[in-house]
Protein backbone atom coordinates (compact mmCIF):
# COMPACT_ATOMS: atom_id res chain seq x y z
CA UNK A 1 0.00 0.00 0.00
CA UNK A 2 1.28 3.48 -1.08
CA UNK A 3 0.33 6.75 -1.15
CA UNK A 4 1.72 10.50 -0.11
CA UNK A 5 3.55 11.35 3.07
CA UNK A 6 1.45 11.54 5.74
CA UNK A 7 2.41 14.96 8.09
CA UNK A 8 4.20 13.20 10.74
CA UNK A 9 6.68 12.28 7.94
CA UNK A 10 6.16 8.69 7.29
CA UNK A 11 6.83 6.97 3.80
CA UNK A 12 5.45 3.69 2.39
CA UNK A 13 8.56 1.36 1.42
CA UNK A 14 8.12 -1.76 0.35
CA UNK A 15 4.44 -2.42 1.29
CA UNK A 16 4.31 -1.28 4.97
CA UNK A 17 4.76 3.03 6.08
CA UNK A 18 8.49 3.55 7.52
CA UNK A 19 9.60 6.76 8.86
CA UNK A 20 11.88 8.46 6.72
CA UNK A 21 14.48 8.44 9.68
CA UNK A 22 14.96 4.77 9.43
CA UNK A 23 14.29 3.48 5.83
CA UNK A 24 18.27 3.34 5.27
CA UNK A 25 18.37 1.28 8.71
CA UNK A 26 15.92 -1.02 7.41
CA UNK A 27 17.24 -1.61 3.96
CA UNK A 28 20.45 -2.16 5.42
CA UNK A 29 19.28 -4.48 8.09
CA UNK A 30 17.59 -6.42 5.16
CA UNK A 31 20.67 -6.76 3.30
CA UNK A 32 23.38 -7.50 6.12
CA UNK A 33 21.81 -9.06 9.09
CA UNK A 34 21.93 -12.75 9.24
CA UNK A 35 20.82 -14.93 11.64
CA UNK A 36 22.54 -17.63 14.01
CA UNK A 37 20.67 -20.60 14.49
CA UNK A 38 20.43 -20.14 18.22
CA UNK A 39 18.65 -16.32 17.94
CA UNK A 40 15.51 -15.26 19.33
CA UNK A 41 13.72 -12.56 17.53
CA UNK A 42 10.83 -11.17 19.59
CA UNK A 43 8.39 -8.86 16.88
CA UNK A 44 5.70 -6.40 17.07
CA UNK A 45 3.52 -4.12 16.02
CA UNK A 46 4.05 -1.05 17.93
CA UNK A 47 2.06 -0.87 21.24
CA UNK A 48 1.36 -4.31 21.76
CA UNK A 49 2.91 -4.96 24.50
CA UNK A 50 7.11 -5.01 23.52
CA UNK A 51 8.46 -4.23 26.62
CA UNK A 52 6.75 -6.60 28.48
CA UNK A 53 7.39 -9.45 26.51
CA UNK A 54 11.32 -8.22 26.18
CA UNK A 55 11.51 -8.00 30.13
CA UNK A 56 9.96 -11.91 30.15
CA UNK A 57 12.33 -13.17 27.53
CA UNK A 58 15.27 -11.76 28.58
CA UNK A 59 14.31 -13.22 32.59
CA UNK A 60 13.62 -16.51 31.09
CA UNK A 61 16.18 -17.16 28.81
CA UNK A 62 18.60 -15.67 31.05
CA UNK A 63 17.19 -17.29 34.40
CA UNK A 64 20.68 -19.27 35.09
CA UNK A 65 22.84 -16.51 34.71
CA UNK A 66 21.41 -13.71 36.80
CA UNK A 67 19.12 -14.38 39.73
CA UNK A 68 16.29 -12.80 39.72
CA UNK A 69 17.15 -10.44 42.38
CA UNK A 70 20.70 -9.63 40.63
CA UNK A 71 18.57 -9.21 37.90
CA UNK A 72 19.89 -6.67 34.98
CA UNK A 73 16.14 -5.43 34.46
CA UNK A 74 16.70 -4.08 37.69
CA UNK A 75 19.01 -1.73 36.20
CA UNK A 76 18.31 -2.00 32.59
CA UNK A 77 15.93 -1.10 30.52
CA UNK A 78 14.32 -4.21 28.45
CA UNK A 79 15.00 -1.88 25.46
CA UNK A 80 18.79 -2.08 25.70
CA UNK A 81 18.96 -5.66 27.17
CA UNK A 82 17.23 -6.72 23.94
CA UNK A 83 17.73 -4.45 21.22
CA UNK A 84 15.67 -3.25 18.27
CA UNK A 85 17.46 -4.28 14.52
CA UNK A 86 15.85 -1.28 12.79
CA UNK A 87 16.19 1.48 15.26
CA UNK A 88 19.72 0.62 17.12
CA UNK A 89 21.72 -2.19 15.49
CA UNK A 90 21.31 -0.66 11.84
CA UNK A 91 21.26 2.76 12.83
CA UNK A 92 24.38 4.97 11.47
CA UNK A 93 26.42 4.84 13.74
CA UNK A 94 24.75 1.65 15.67
CA UNK A 95 23.92 1.73 18.77
CA UNK A 96 25.07 -1.92 19.18
CA UNK A 97 27.67 -3.73 17.90
CA UNK A 98 26.02 -7.18 17.03
CA UNK A 99 29.68 -9.05 17.50
CA UNK A 100 29.44 -7.95 21.07
CA UNK A 101 26.20 -9.67 21.65
CA UNK A 102 26.66 -13.18 23.27
CA UNK A 103 24.48 -15.88 21.99
CA UNK A 104 22.10 -16.64 22.55
CA UNK A 105 20.86 -13.46 21.12
CA UNK A 106 17.83 -11.97 22.26
CA UNK A 107 16.94 -9.19 19.21
CA UNK A 108 13.60 -7.39 18.73
CA UNK A 109 12.17 -5.60 15.46
CA UNK A 110 8.99 -4.21 14.51
CA UNK A 111 9.16 -4.90 10.79
CA UNK A 112 6.38 -6.67 9.34
CA UNK A 113 7.22 -10.30 8.10
CA UNK A 114 7.15 -9.60 4.68
CA UNK A 115 10.21 -6.96 5.02
CA UNK A 116 12.29 -9.27 7.44
CA UNK A 117 15.63 -10.20 6.48
CA UNK A 118 15.75 -13.54 4.53
CA UNK A 119 18.16 -15.16 7.10
CA UNK A 120 15.69 -14.88 9.68
CA UNK A 121 12.78 -16.55 7.27
CA UNK A 122 14.82 -19.30 6.27
CA UNK A 123 16.87 -20.10 8.76
CA UNK A 124 14.48 -23.03 10.12
CA UNK A 125 15.68 -23.00 13.60
CA UNK A 126 15.74 -19.51 14.44
CA UNK A 127 13.09 -18.50 16.98
CA UNK A 128 10.48 -15.95 16.50
CA UNK A 129 8.12 -14.86 18.67
CA UNK A 130 5.35 -12.39 18.07
CA UNK A 131 3.13 -10.28 20.34
CA UNK A 132 -0.24 -8.71 18.80
CA UNK A 133 -2.92 -6.92 20.83
CA UNK A 134 -6.78 -6.24 20.56
CA UNK A 135 -6.54 -3.59 17.85
CA UNK A 136 -8.84 -1.07 19.49
CA UNK A 137 -6.57 -0.76 22.72
CA UNK A 138 -3.52 -0.81 20.65
CA UNK A 139 -4.98 2.09 18.48
CA UNK A 140 -5.28 3.94 21.72
CA UNK A 141 -2.23 3.04 23.68
CA UNK A 142 -0.64 4.52 20.14
CA UNK A 143 -2.41 7.23 19.73
CA UNK A 144 -1.35 8.56 23.97
CA UNK A 145 2.91 7.45 22.65
CA UNK A 146 2.81 9.35 19.23
CA UNK A 147 0.94 12.44 21.20
CA UNK A 148 3.39 12.50 24.48
CA UNK A 149 6.06 12.40 21.78
CA UNK A 150 4.91 14.93 19.38
CA UNK A 151 4.15 17.41 22.51
CA UNK A 152 7.67 17.92 22.67
CA UNK A 153 7.74 19.38 18.99
CA UNK A 154 4.42 21.30 19.95
CA UNK A 155 2.32 19.02 17.41
CA UNK A 156 -0.20 16.85 18.67
CA UNK A 157 -2.76 14.95 16.33
CA UNK A 158 -6.17 13.94 17.61
CA UNK A 159 -8.07 11.39 17.85
CA UNK A 160 -10.43 12.25 14.83
CA UNK A 161 -7.16 12.69 12.57
CA UNK A 162 -5.99 9.31 13.97
CA UNK A 163 -8.18 7.51 13.62
CA UNK A 164 -8.84 8.41 9.99
CA UNK A 165 -4.96 7.66 9.55
CA UNK A 166 -5.35 4.26 10.95
CA UNK A 167 -8.53 2.99 9.57
CA UNK A 168 -8.77 4.61 5.89
CA UNK A 169 -5.43 3.93 4.66
CA UNK A 170 -3.50 2.29 7.42
CA UNK A 171 -0.84 5.10 8.01
CA UNK A 172 0.62 4.34 11.09
CA UNK A 173 4.69 3.44 11.20
CA UNK A 174 5.08 -0.17 10.04
CA UNK A 175 1.17 -0.17 9.37
CA UNK A 176 -1.10 -1.51 7.71
CA UNK A 177 -2.01 -3.58 11.22
CA UNK A 178 -3.64 -5.80 9.81
CA UNK A 179 -1.05 -6.62 6.97
CA UNK A 180 1.40 -6.55 9.95
CA UNK A 181 -0.87 -8.92 12.07
CA UNK A 182 -1.89 -11.39 9.70
CA UNK A 183 1.61 -11.59 7.98
CA UNK A 184 3.03 -13.22 11.38
CA UNK A 185 -0.01 -14.95 11.98
CA UNK A 186 -0.55 -16.71 8.67
CA UNK A 187 3.58 -17.89 8.60
CA UNK A 188 3.11 -19.11 12.20
CA UNK A 189 0.39 -21.30 10.88
CA UNK A 190 2.54 -22.56 8.61
CA UNK A 191 5.08 -23.00 10.81
CA UNK A 192 4.44 -23.30 14.45
CA UNK A 193 8.17 -24.55 15.19
CA UNK A 194 10.20 -21.64 14.35
CA UNK A 195 6.86 -18.83 15.16
CA UNK A 196 4.76 -18.23 18.99
CA UNK A 197 1.96 -16.22 18.33
CA UNK A 198 0.99 -13.98 21.40
CA UNK A 199 -1.99 -12.20 22.13
CA UNK A 200 -1.58 -9.35 24.78
CA UNK A 201 -5.05 -10.20 26.55
CA UNK A 202 -4.36 -14.01 26.66
CA UNK A 203 -0.95 -12.82 28.39
CA UNK A 204 -2.68 -10.56 31.14
CA UNK A 205 -4.99 -13.21 31.61
CA UNK A 206 -2.63 -16.06 32.92
CA UNK A 207 1.12 -14.69 32.64
CA UNK A 208 2.32 -17.81 34.34
CA UNK A 209 1.05 -20.16 31.95
CA UNK A 210 2.20 -18.57 29.00
CA UNK A 211 5.74 -17.92 30.48
CA UNK A 212 5.97 -21.50 30.68
CA UNK A 213 4.84 -21.86 27.09
CA UNK A 214 7.34 -19.35 26.02
CA UNK A 215 10.40 -21.39 28.03
CA UNK A 216 9.17 -24.31 26.31
CA UNK A 217 9.46 -22.84 22.84
CA UNK A 218 12.74 -21.31 23.33
CA UNK A 219 14.15 -24.65 24.57
CA UNK A 220 14.76 -24.21 28.13
CA UNK A 221 11.89 -25.20 30.32
CA UNK A 222 11.30 -25.19 33.85
CA UNK A 223 12.72 -28.09 35.34
CA UNK A 224 10.40 -29.65 37.92
CA UNK A 225 12.13 -28.16 40.63
CA UNK A 226 12.26 -24.80 39.60
CA UNK A 227 8.43 -24.95 39.23
CA UNK A 228 8.32 -26.32 42.85
CA UNK A 229 9.77 -23.11 43.69
CA UNK A 230 7.57 -20.63 41.85
CA UNK A 231 9.93 -19.58 39.41
CA UNK A 232 7.53 -18.99 36.99
CA UNK A 233 5.61 -17.03 39.23
CA UNK A 234 8.69 -14.63 40.49
CA UNK A 235 9.88 -13.96 36.66
CA UNK A 236 5.99 -12.80 36.15
CA UNK A 237 6.69 -10.58 39.38
CA UNK A 238 9.85 -9.14 38.28
CA UNK A 239 8.49 -8.24 34.80
CA UNK A 240 4.92 -7.33 35.96
CA UNK A 241 3.93 -3.84 34.50
CA UNK A 242 3.96 -2.19 38.31
CA UNK A 243 7.15 -3.09 39.11
CA UNK A 244 8.86 -2.66 36.00
CA UNK A 245 7.17 1.28 35.99
CA UNK A 246 8.34 1.55 39.23
CA UNK A 247 11.70 0.83 38.77
CA UNK A 248 13.73 4.14 38.97
CA UNK A 249 15.35 3.38 35.01
CA UNK A 250 12.27 3.29 33.79
CA UNK A 251 10.76 6.21 35.49
CA UNK A 252 13.69 8.78 34.41
CA UNK A 253 16.24 9.15 31.70
CA UNK A 254 16.17 7.46 28.04
CA UNK A 255 17.61 3.58 27.00
CA UNK A 256 19.25 5.84 23.84
CA UNK A 257 20.13 10.10 24.17
CA UNK A 258 19.26 10.13 20.87
CA UNK A 259 15.73 8.79 21.08
CA UNK A 260 12.95 10.98 21.01
CA UNK A 261 11.42 8.87 23.64
CA UNK A 262 11.67 8.87 27.52
CA UNK A 263 12.01 5.79 29.42
CA UNK A 264 8.76 6.44 31.47
CA UNK A 265 6.82 6.93 28.12
CA UNK A 266 7.20 3.19 27.57
CA UNK A 267 5.01 2.57 30.75
CA UNK A 268 1.34 4.09 30.53
CA UNK A 269 -1.54 2.14 31.61
CA UNK A 270 -1.58 -1.70 30.42
CA UNK A 271 -5.46 -1.92 31.08
CA UNK A 272 -6.90 -4.61 28.41
CA UNK A 273 -10.06 -2.45 27.09
CA UNK A 274 -9.06 1.11 28.12
CA UNK A 275 -10.58 2.03 24.68
CA UNK A 276 -13.71 1.88 25.78
CA UNK A 277 -12.51 5.66 27.79
CA UNK A 278 -11.93 7.16 24.90
CA UNK A 279 -13.68 6.25 21.78
CA UNK A 280 -16.99 7.82 20.66
CA UNK A 281 -19.32 4.55 19.57
CA UNK A 282 -19.13 5.63 16.11
CA UNK A 283 -15.58 5.70 15.75
CA UNK A 284 -15.40 1.71 17.66
CA UNK A 285 -18.27 0.21 15.61
CA UNK A 286 -16.04 1.72 12.52
CA UNK A 287 -12.50 -0.06 13.89
CA UNK A 288 -14.38 -3.35 14.76
CA UNK A 289 -15.92 -3.54 11.24
CA UNK A 290 -12.36 -2.97 9.67
CA UNK A 291 -10.93 -5.11 12.12
CA UNK A 292 -13.80 -7.87 10.91
CA UNK A 293 -13.05 -7.58 7.03
CA UNK A 294 -9.42 -7.72 7.09
CA UNK A 295 -9.02 -10.69 9.29
CA UNK A 296 -12.00 -12.40 7.75
CA UNK A 297 -11.28 -16.14 7.39
CA UNK A 298 -7.87 -15.81 8.74
CA UNK A 299 -8.84 -17.59 12.01
CA UNK A 300 -7.43 -15.02 14.11
CA UNK A 301 -9.89 -13.15 16.09
CA UNK A 302 -9.87 -10.40 18.72
CA UNK A 303 -12.48 -10.01 22.00
CA UNK A 304 -13.74 -6.54 21.71
CA UNK A 305 -16.21 -6.39 24.56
Amino acid sequence: MCGKPSRDFTFCTQGFWCHERIVENVVSCEQHFQAHETDTILASFPKCGTTWLKALIFAVANRSKHRLIESPLLSISPHALVPFLEFQIYRKPPLFNLQDIPSPRILSTHLPYSALPASIKTNSKCKLVYICRNPLDQFISYWHFASSIQSKSHYSVSLDEWSKRYCMSGITPFGPFWDHMLGYWEAGQENPGQILFLKYEDLKEDDVFYVKKLAEFLGVPFSTEEERDGMPEQICRLCSFENLKDLEVNKSGKFDDQSPVDNKQYFRKAKVGDWSNYLSSSVAEALKNLIHDKLEGSGLTFKTS
